[in-house]
């Protein structure tokens, strides 16, 4: 066994022995004292070999470059002047794996590399104490979202990423070959996890993959993206408002609570509040023009009058409800009163749309008139609307984009940051 605990746990054993694996983080030889600093996915740890104290092929072996895979077993004592106030002294120190190629960039950040290079070497990239911490984070926000979903009462669904139509029509589509037939990478898992509720599961939640053919080039949008979404039966807009907000508030909750080392590495304070402020898009357009932005009601809110809509209001997370029914989606249900509302609403999380939603059309007369509005076949969706004439209870749902979410809690600029191995225009590998 190359490892019996990580550094995190070690740095608590102060007077026992232990094993450690990682990487070799920094070297400093100064003859008859060498120390190594050992990183692992948890922390550093700094072991010490001093001539005449410790075996002579231990401090041989101590000799290596940065980024070298090594293990070293030995006693954890106390230290003056050891960062972490612990030290590791060696009985045992071996090269797992030695390095053969020249390491792209400085792991310990002390030089700054440029993202596209990060993204290349995305590998030596993760080892760095920042990228560790955003991909933390968003472990622990995807965590909680299951959680949350799974308290509400939801069952997980993993629908298809290859569709026979688009989902919400347009022409930002990945067309597949599929045998004999053109298929599409899925834009949306809507249709399923409505189909889903309709079958009689009430509530869903699920965590997908979903592309949009969009040749955009801006720090938030992606080609291949990660949604988390959830599906209510027997529920309106405002039920499902109600949802997302007890989710997104659970999120941020955790990932303060569970992840103060990681934000702490980002130089970063996570608020999270205890309500959500809500507004209806007429609101928010009126208060626009009465601060003197000519902002036409229709218009979709772009990011320099979010960033206005901020600052009349005072802060920058906040829900936009009650859309005009010809900018959203064919499946978004119109007001009864006024069918030139609908009931969608978006939550911005400090500027930033991370979530949308809608009240769905479960009336089947009306969702062909709603296709037929947004220029759709009704005969492409046939499969579709036959779901809802065999009896479809009234239901709402929404998205969180978890790249962006991650984006904005992580406080950082790039939405590529946020994802692993990112597909953007240009980005295909690694």
């Amino acid at each position: 066994m190359h490892r019996t605990h990580y550094v995190s746990e070690a740095k608590k054993m102060v007077g026992q022995r232990v094993a450690l694996a990682g990487w070799v983080h920094e070297v400093r030889d100064l003859g008859k004292l060498k120390f190594v600093q050992l990183r692992d996915w948890t922390g550093i740890m700094q072991i010490t070999a001093k001539a005449g104290r410790e075996p002579k092929e231990v401090l041989d072996a101590m000799s290596q470059p940065k980024e070298t895979v090594i293990s070293a077993e030995g006693l954890v004592q106390e230290s003056k002047i050891a960062e972490a106030g612990v030290e590791l002294i060696p009985s045992k120190f071996t090269v797992l794996n030695s390095i053969t190629k020249k390491v792209p960039f400085e792991v310990t950040g002390k030089v700054p590399a440029d993202l596209d290079v990060r993204l290349d070497f995305r590998y030596v990239d993760l080892r760095t104490a920042g990228a560790s911490a955003v991909f933390k984070i968003r472990s622990e926000i995807a965590q909680a979202f299951r959680e949350k979903c799974r308290m509400l009462g939801a069952v997980e669904l993993h629908p298809p990423t290859i569709v026979e139509a688009a989902t919400e029509g347009g022409a930002d589509l990945f067309r597949v070959q599929y045998f004999e037939k053109e298929a599409f990478l899925v834009q949306s898992p809507q249709l399923y996890k409505q189909l889903a509720v309709i079958g009689g599961m009430d509530k869903v939640y699920m965590t997908v993959p979903v592309f949009r053919a969009e040749k955009h080039n801006t720090l938030t949008h992606l080609n291949e993206a990660l949604q988390m979404d959830l599906e209510m039966g027997f529920a309106d807009h405002r039920d499902a408002v109600d949802a997302l907000e007890a989710v997104v508030l659970h999120i941020l909750k955790r990932v303060a609570k569970n992840c103060e080392e990681e934000l702490k590495t980002l130089g970063r304070e996570l608020h999270a509040p205890s309500s959500i402020p809500r507004h209806t898009y007429t609101e928010l357009v009126e208060k626009l023009n009465e601060a003197g932005v000519a902002f036409g009601w229709g218009e979709d809110f772009s990011r320099e009058t979010e960033e206005k809509l901020a600052q009349i209001l005072g802060y920058s997370t906040y829900f936009i409800t009650e859309w005009p029914t010809r900018v959203r989606a064919f499946y978004s249900m119109p007001d009864e009163s006024n069918p030139e509302v609908c009931h969608a609403y978006d939550l911005n999380y400090e500027g930033l749309e991370i979530s949308s939603g809608a009240q769905r059309v479960h009336k089947p007369d009306l969702l062909v008139r709603q296709l037929e509005a947004k220029n759709l076949n009704p005969s492409d969706f046939e499969f579709y609307i036959n779901a809802f004439r065999v009896g479809a209870p009234p239901h709402a749902g929404w998205s969180i984009g978890l790249d962006r979410m991650t984006m904005k809690v992580c406080g950082l600029r790039n939405i590529r940051e946020a994802v692993l191995f990112p597909r953007d225009r240009t980005r295909l590998r690694p």
